[in-house]
């Protein structure tokens, strides 16, 4: 629902670690630091610059709701809409955020209260969150800020239409090493 303001890697960095000191291509290292920022987000599930994001259900699940973004900062609102799709603030005391699991919780499973059931059979439950590790570069983890920089870079200078990441062009190595503390392994 919101950006990030900034991102991991600005500009002047990404041009130091490939040595280029002209201007000409200023647009196009940019959008390569943005689009190297998507990927690894996309491939960790995380957000790495404080961005606001809205999660929609059907319905409520029976435990708690997984929060599929690492690390969440905060819930901004919870929101059911009713048959009519009139939308009804569920209050903040009615329910609790997990934020120091690796994929956050929002637990509603107080005894005392009655959840209202979603009106539409689909997207009836908004859950609006905050998700990033801050709103500064620095607040980033650096190998999470390397890793953006190196494939921006692996972009810039081998410039082909095999997308990184793919089966015929898995992640260069350096890439691969600097974001796998972050990998969430899940046993099937």
């Amino acid at each position: 629902t919101s950006p990030p303001t900034v991102e991991p890697v600005t500009l002047a960095e990404a041009k130091a670690h490939l040595r280029i000191e002209h201007t000409d291509e200023d647009a196009l290292i940019a959008s390569l630091v943005l689009a190297a920022r998507l990927h690894v987000e996309r491939l960790l599930a995380i957000a790495m610059l404080n961005q606001g994001w809205s999660l929609l259900l059907d319905r409520w699940p029976s435990d708690a709701v997984t929060i599929p973004l690492y690390p969440v900062a905060s819930l901004t609102a919870v929101t059911v809409r009713d048959a009519d799709g009139l939308p009804a603030v569920v209050p903040a005391a009615d329910y609790s955020l997990d934020k120091a699991s690796r994929m956050a919780r929002l637990d509603r499973s107080s005894a005392t209260v009655v959840w209202p059931p979603p009106g539409p059979p689909m997207n009836g439950i908004e859950i609006s969150f905050q998700a990033g590790f801050g709103d500064t570069a620095m607040q980033v983890p650096e190998p999470l800020r390397q890793a953006v920089v190196r494939l921006a870079a692996d972009w810039y200078e081998a410039r082909s239409t095999v997308e990184v990441g793919s089966a015929e062009q898995p992640l260069p190595a350096a890439v691969a090493a600097l974001v796998a503390p972050y990998r969430v392994r899940r046993l099937r």
